[in-house]
């Protein structure tokens, strides 16, 4: 009987998968792109209720490249506990919400991640009159840690094997965890550091707040898509290549048309004036430049939202391309 249930459970995964994504969200007329329920920089509304943020310009690329118009994108906000079914019940055609990659959600929970869109790290962040200057005196701390995430474990790991305890004091939203923090109701927060800069950001006063230098995961943050269904997962993932071999190429918002004449092989393999790329997508062979021409590359994106000038303040790092000591790094157009 149990076998006779598992073919049943793989036919109708297997049903799902050929129904085709791609077709579902032509057919449809927009994209249904899974985000944070409110992350400055990453993806936030405004008071108007445009969305903007690092995640949500991963969401308007896969529009651009679809439809040709990167505002054809309905957002659907999900915390920790509820992305991952949100995406598994095909409520959402993608999730670009601050996701961490690992073993077990890219196997075991049955998703593709695409590729990352940004390399995080666990941290943690106190009061400044705490006193503190390391997270290893922060035995009997109460922490803010937000449920169904990767963090939990890293918390209990870090402090298992520096033999500190701590309490912990859960919570689903970002919001939540800043309400809980600025309250004093906890010691700590501790997420990913970018998550940290956003929510020290939103504070009245940032000067009272700081991050620790401890930098305790790997959190290779990234798109993804339901396991199954490569052709939509190649559009997603081309989709977050192209933004990052257009910054390679120096392709930009303002000079891609300009580029049209390239006497580079593969800026014009890029751009969709030779190679019929587009057509291997089932896309437009534009599909690129619209891209770059409505969203920019990486380098825009990250600068306009989370970067020097920005009030998250973060430096490009291992978020730097290969070229420029960081790992970022594209396939080719070829």
């Amino acid at each position: 009987m149990k076998k006779l249930l598992s073919i049943v459970a793989v036919s109708v995964f297997a049903l799902s998968a050929n129904a085709g994504t791609l077709d579902d969200v032509k057919n449809r007329g927009f994209l249904k792109c899974g985000v944070t329920t409110g992350l400055a920089g990453f993806a936030a509304p405004d008071d108007s209720g445009n969305w903007t943020g690092l995640d949500v310009d991963m969401c308007r690329a896969v529009a651009a490249a679809v439809f040709g118009d990167s505002s054809k994108v309905e957002f659907t906000t999900t915390t920790g506990k509820s992305r991952f079914p949100t995406l598994a019940s095909g409520e959402i055609d993608m999730l670009a919400r601050n996701t961490t990659w690992t073993l077990s959600r890219d196997v075991n929970l049955g998703f593709e991640f695409v590729g990352v869109n940004f390399y995080d790290g666990q941290g943690f962040m106190i009061p400044s009159s705490l006193g503190v200057s390391s997270a290893t005196e922060l035995d009997g701390a109460t922490v803010c840690i937000q449920t169904g995430t990767t963090t939990e474990l890293n918390l209990a790991d870090f402090f298992r094997a520096n033999n500190i305890g701590y309490e912990a004091l859960p919570i689903e939203t970002n919001d939540e965890a800043r309400e809980n923090l600025f309250a004093g109701r906890c010691d700590v927060f501790t997420t990913d550091a970018s998550g940290l800069s956003s929510t020290r950001a939103q504070s009245d006063d940032p000067s009272k707040w700081i991050v620790l230098p401890e930098i305790i995961s790997k959190e290779p943050l990234g798109p993804l898509v339901r396991h199954g269904d490569h052709q939509w997962g190649d559009v997603v993932r081309w989709s977050l290549n192209t933004m990052i071999i257009a910054e390679e190429f120096g392709l930009t918002q303002a000079n891609v048309d300009d580029n049209m004449n390239s006497n580079i092989p593969e800026v014009l393999r890029i751009l969709g004036v030779e190679g019929g790329y587009g057509d291997m997508l089932e896309l437009s062979n534009d599909f690129a430049y619209q891209i770059i021409k409505q969203i920019g590359n990486y380098s825009e994106s990250y600068e306009r939202n989370v970067g020097p000038d920005t009030p998250l303040a973060i430096g490009r790092g291992l978020n730097a391309l290969w070229t420029d000591g960081g790992i970022l790094y594209a396939p080719p157009f070829r």
